[in-house]
């Protein structure tokens, strides 16, 4: 096992050796991805024996003060970092493979013609972390970022400095060269550096206010990006749902870290027959759980939200504002409505809003009226279920579940409208992590292509396109017998 340091070695600002790093990379390119996978694999196999340790990096505090135990972290990171390695070791080299197209759609005029596409790695990618996952979220990036032939600039939040030094070490002495992954210092400005230096794409996680202040910085230099950003998730409880264990669901997403996590429930959209036991269930469920540590911010945000839902209507069925200075308890609020700000704001709070519908297509517009839309959890039968989740706007659908299954490494995870764009994880996000490079071979010999055209072929060309595409067969007859005129004129 490798002895992960205890303190991080100084990280380079960015600029300076972006260089040496491009070098790097364009032989890591160049290396077979079998060899860049192998290197993966024994980098699982230091995960796993280091797990504890590893975990160790992550510490207590990955959102302001928020306690997280050992197994949290195990669980919420460790071990999905470890499944996203594997899944990268069966499927890179499959998904990154060379495509070469078939002769069945390829025009008669370019019957010469062999099309390849390529997965070629984009350079070197800037990956800025975020506080609340800070080991998994740019980990699983990373990772992807190496099979696809890229070298990494890890821009970590202040909590994640300890962990993305840990995976850089684990990863070179499973065999990495040095100069592939580099750590950067926490600071906004370390990013800023990188981008202005010349990153080929900025992956971010973070808020969607950070979205639109890194936007700004890329615009000028039209890198491109993939954007992580806030949610504000909804959950349809639909007649006939289990509501035992919706209750447990939302406990569950509102306790995980805190609630600090960016599919964490907000929105519950609940039919009107169901929205009195639901409130009821989720009072003595949510008034159960323990306070959160927050920043002052957030409380203040929260504050603000609860005031402007009371004005409006809305029930405060349970105020976590109102405890111990610093920290938030479960919040509740009943007969909310989609214009409310609590209904429109990313709060990383445990706040849940209830907001009854008379039928699925009247809770599928109340959604659509949120600017965010990153995951929706839908709970009841299937078939119903299955027509709700086709008329929403969401990233990921969960059907009787939220958020664990999107740590599958299979689950392409991406936002719609405000929550970003962009996808991270699965094939879809591993493909992210390359651009598409067509290589056309002419295989025909002739330069008859080459020529200047006369009047008889735009004649030719005419007729062709009359062959090819008319819509009756009598027009198609026609188009050959004037292809055939034309021809006879060229050889004239």
């Amino acid at each position: 096992m490798t002895t992960l340091p205890r303190t991080p070695a100084p990280a380079p600002s960015g600029a300076p050796a972006l260089e040496e790093v491009r070098l790097a990379q364009r032989a890591w390119a160049r290396t077979p991805i079998a060899a860049r996978l192998r290197i993966l694999r024994r980098f699982r196999a230091e995960l796993a024996t280091g797990a504890r340790e590893l975990a160790a990096t992550v510490g207590t505090h990955a959102v302001g003060s928020l306690e997280r135990s050992e197994a949290d972290t195990l669980v919420a990171e460790v071990l999905p970092l470890a499944e996203a390695c594997r899944f990268l070791e069966r499927e890179a080299e499959w998904v990154l493979r060379t495509r070469r197209e078939g002769t069945g759609a390829r025009p008669f005029w370019l019957r010469g013609v062999d099309v390849e596409i390529e997965r070629a790695p984009l350079g070197v990618v800037l990956l800025i972390g975020p506080g609340n996952y800070p080991l998994f979220l740019p980990g699983a990036q990373a990772l992807q970022a190496l099979a696809a032939g890229n070298a990494v600039l890890w821009k970590p939040a202040p909590a994640g400095v300890a962990c993305a030094h840990a995976i850089r070490v684990m990863l070179i002495a499973s065999g990495m060269p040095p100069e592939l992954l580099q750590v950067l210092e926490p600071a906004t400005q370390a990013a800023t550096g990188a981008i202005r230096a010349g990153v080929d794409k900025v992956f971010l996680t973070g808020s969607a206010t950070t979205g639109e202040t890194v936007l700004h910085e890329l615009a000028a230099a039209t890198t491109p990006s993939v954007m992580e950003l806030s949610g504000c998730d909804a959950v349809f409880v639909l007649e006939g749902a289990d509501l035992p264990r919706v209750v447990d669901a939302l406990a569950f997403g509102l306790r995980l870290n805190g609630s600090a996590t960016c599919m964490a429930p907000r929105r519950v959209f609940a039919a009107r027959a169901l929205a009195r036991e639901l409130a009821v269930r989720l009072h003595v469920a949510l008034g159960a759980l323990r306070p959160v540590p927050v920043p002052p911010h957030t409380a203040a945000l929260l504050g603000e939200c609860l005031d402007d839902a009371r004005f409006c209507g809305a029930q405060v069925l349970l105020d976590g504002v109102a405890g111990e200075h610093g920290t938030v308890s479960p919040t509740l609020l009943a007969e909310v409505s989609p214009e409310m700000r609590i209904a429109q704001t990313d709060v990383f709070a445990p706040v849940l809003s209830l907001l009854p519908f008379r039928s699925p297509e009247e809770a599928a517009r109340m959604h659509e009226r949120c600017r965010y839309a990153l995951t929706a959890a839908i709970f009841g039968p299937e078939r119903p279920a299955r027509l709700l989740a086709a008329s929403i706007t969401a990233g990921t659908i969960l059907l009787n579940d939220v958020i664990v299954a999107t740590a599958d490494p299979r689950v392409p995870f991406s936002g719609r409208k405000r929550s970003g764009f962009g996808v991270t994880r699965g094939r879809d996000g591993l493909l992210e992590m390359t651009v598409p490079r067509a290589v056309v071979r002419q295989r025909s010999r002739s330069r008859v292509p080459y020529q200047p055209t006369t009047e008889a072929h735009g004649a030719l060309f005419a007729g062709y396109l009359r062959a090819v595409h008319a819509g009756g067969w009598r027009e198609r007859l026609a188009g050959l017998r004037a292809m055939g005129q034309a021809m006879r004129g060229i050889k004239r």
